[in-house]
């Protein structure tokens, strides 16, 4: 389970705003398997630490994209976890 302040879920446009890069460009890397995440819905969920570990350079081996790295059910944890705070 995720607490505050230890990462943070970000939808696609959170995480392109973050990395400074264009739409296209993040689903590139999502779907080469640069950076985990998860499909949701119809959009992608990222946590805050594998954009982190993106911009340092550290890859693991390129994987195609799936949901991984990130289950439904902590994204709902995490959304529940901040409606009630």
């Amino acid at each position: 389970m995720l607490r505050d302040g230890q990462d943070s879920v970000l939808t696609t446009q959170e995480a392109c705003d973050y990395l400074r890069i264009s739409r296209p460009t993040y689903l590139k890397y999502v779907h080469g398997g640069k950076i985990k995440g998860a499909k949701v819905g119809k959009g992608w969920k990222v946590l805050k630490s594998e954009l982190n570990r993106f911009l340092k350079g550290e890859f693991d081996n390129l994987y195609p994209a799936k949901p991984y790295g990130l289950s439904e059910k902590t994204i709902r944890e995490y959304i529940r976890s901040q409606k009630e705070a």
